[in-house]
């Protein structure tokens, strides 16, 4: 097994579990009677750390490595979605959202940095490709498990599916250590190292912009199709068929990526996928129906999928040296800011005003985003 392959297998396994949950989190709390402004604070529990500790995270990924990060990570995970199948209260879900939120947020930062190190620079956009292919296999089969698993057996059984895919992680990782790449050491600086630095440069800054505006996307997504879901009268299976439809659309789009990026700039490919998901979100509340609702979801899932190994590449080509985790830490952070405050204004506004509104204004912001990055093409 190559060392890519290795971290996409990984990548599968604790992404699987993490996707999942989230779905079960908020089913689990639709189904106790939770309004859309208490499912958004769940949401919201989930990037609350991860916001303030990803820095942090990337600072030690870059001084000591990834494996041991990743390990301890990996178990929470685990740990963490079987906080509710232990203790099947509703303050456990509150608890279970930032265990499994912040564990998934150290794991992400270490798998990014050891594909973000591997090999030389040129390929580094495909590495990506293939890296963000994994993420798209767990992202359908997290929610296809979960709304079956909810259906079947109830919300506390499903958590103890999804709990096994990040423990099985852990198994591997512990039983294949040495085939994970170490890292690199930050290398010493004169002088503080500061954020502030690495926001002013600005390759960097426009990467993080797009990359905050494209996640929120995706982020929104997983955080209203629940809600919307519920109000128009589906069951948590038919949920969970609808968003693996994104994520089988993000595994497709992705198929291809590998051979796109020899081809096509990334800030084109930045540029279309704002495009097409604006035009789905907009869309998403004028229908009702099953199948307009399992196509709209693939459109989404084609805009938004294509865009993060670009995002990626971007990100580090313009990455000092020696920074390259707390370059992903400063991304996860603004990342997370976005998934704290956005679900909490967007579960406000969907208890006051309806769905329709929510859709509409994320539409918005990514259409006029596709209009800045246009200009930097």
């Amino acid at each position: 097994m190559t060392k890519l392959a290795f971290v996409i297998l990984l990548t599968v396994l604790g992404h699987a579990g993490f996707v999942g949950s989230r779905i079960t989190v908020s089913l689990s709390a639709i189904g106790q009677g939770a309004s859309p402004r208490t499912v958004g604070v769940l949401m919201a529990l989930y990037a609350m750390l991860p916001m303030l500790l990803a820095v942090p995270a990337g600072r030690l990924i870059d001084r000591t490595g990834a494996a041991r990060p990743l390990a301890f990570s990996s178990a929470a995970v685990a740990a963490g979605i079987f906080l509710p199948f232990a203790w099947p209260a509703p303050p456990m879900l509150y608890a279970a959202s930032v265990v499994i939120g912040t564990a998934f947020m150290v794991q992400h930062v270490a798998l990014n940095h050891v594909v973000g190190t591997m090999g030389d620079p040129a390929g580094r956009a495909v590495r990506f490709s293939w890296f963000a292919l994994g993420f798209a296999i767990s992202g359908f089969l997290g929610p296809l498990i979960a709304g079956f698993a909810i259906d079947l057996a109830g919300h506390r059984i499903a958590f103890l599916v999804l709990a096994v895919f990040p423990a099985l992680g852990t198994l591997l990782l512990l039983w294949r250590w040495p085939a994970l790449p170490a890292g690199h050491d930050a290398r010493p600086e004169a002088g503080e190292r500061r954020v502030a630095d690495l926001v002013r440069e600005p390759r960097l800054r426009a990467a993080f912009i797009f990359s905050g505006l494209l996640a929120t996307g995706w982020d929104l997504y997983t955080f209203v199709v629940p809600i919307y879901g519920s109000r128009i009268g589906l069951s948590a299976s038919t949920i969970g068929v609808i968003m693996s439809t994104f994520a089988f659309a993000t595994f497709v789009v992705r198929l291809f990526m590998p051979a796109l990026a020899r081809r096509v700039s990334e800030w084109t490919v930045v540029c279309a996928a704002l495009v097409i998901s604006g035009c789905a979100y907009s869309l998403f509340p004028l229908v009702t129906r099953v199948p307009m609702l399992m196509a709209l979801s693939f459109l989404l899932g084609i805009g938004l999928g294509c865009a993060q190994p670009m995002i990626m590449a971007l990100l580090y080509a313009a990455s000092p040296p020696g920074r390259q985790g707390e370059v992903v830490g400063v991304r996860t952070t603004m990342l997370n800011a976005s998934h704290t405050f956005l679900p909490l204004l967007f579960g406000a506004l969907g208890t006051a005003l309806g769905m329709g509104p929510v859709f509409w204004s994320m539409a918005a912001f990514l259409l006029s985003g596709s209009w800045l990055a246009g200009k930097r093409r």
